[in-house]
């Protein structure tokens, strides 16, 4: 979690200087311009893996710090890193890779009727930010931590599918003690819903807050990111230095 402060503090100090302007549009590339970024990791072959950004853009490490970094599956990573140059085979850059830095990644879990509220928890939690980028479903939350681990799961918001872009955000304490109030960050593979077939659906979830049960609602296009996703992309994480 160190890191993730970090992260937050620098991308936070960005956005209260910078102007808002697409995180890729600067062509001028050298190597004190530093940039943050969330992106999926996505393996290859032989250990090696690329990077793909919330607006589809593809990153390849061509100089990357942490050479022994090697994702089995697609898995969200957080990255601080420089742009070498453009057009670099098939990524549309390639990067010196400065930190990597892996996000809780998750699939969608089963709905066991009565027993959800013993195994997920109605924990409360305050959804601070919610999107969908490159197939995944991005929650940034705060909730009271002690000093033990806690559970968050995405689940159906029924047992028989009826609507199955209808889901439930849950988060289990683990009886840990209230002690201050904490961030944390997951992503939720949304690959396991049925494909949209072209079309926008409208994703909802529900999920206990510390203001009662709310519901969120995103739009999706089996992975596609639509433009108001892209523009929420675009102001979270800029240019830094």
């Amino acid at each position: 979690m160190k890191m993730l402060k970090l992260f937050y503090l620098m991308a936070g100090l960005a956005l209260s200087s910078l102007t808002f302007n697409s995180c890729l549009d600067d062509n001028a590339y050298s190597l004190g311009n530093i940039w943050l970024s969330i992106a999926t990791a996505r393996p290859v072959n032989d250990g090696a893996f690329y990077l793909m950004l919330d607006d589809s853009t593809t990153l390849w490490p061509g100089a990357p710090l942490y050479i022994n970094y090697q994702p089995a599956r697609p898995q969200r990573v957080q990255i601080n890193y420089t742009k070498l140059g453009d057009h670099f085979e098939n990524y549309d850059y390639v990067i010196k890779l400065n930190a990597i830095d892996t996000i809780l990644t998750k699939t969608i879990s089963e709905n066991f009727g009565q027993k959800n509220d013993s195994i997920y928890g109605t924990d409360p939690v305050e959804i601070t930010a919610m999107w969908i980028g490159d197939g995944f479903l991005n929650i940034e939350f705060k909730a009271y931590f002690g000093g033990s681990k806690h559970f968050v799961n995405l689940i159906p918001a029924t047992t028989d599918n009826e609507d199955p872009y209808k889901l439930e955000f849950r988060h289990n304490a683990l009886d840990d003690k209230s002690s201050y109030l904490r961030y944390g960050f997951v992503a939720f593979d949304l690959s396991d819903l049925p494909d949209t077939a072209g079309k926008d659906v409208t994703l909802r979830i529900k999920t206990n807050t510390f203001e009662g049960i709310k519901e969120f609602e995103k739009k999706y296009n089996s992975g596609k990111n639509t433009e108001q996703e892209k523009k929420l992309w675009s102001k979270k994480f800029e240019k830094i230095m």
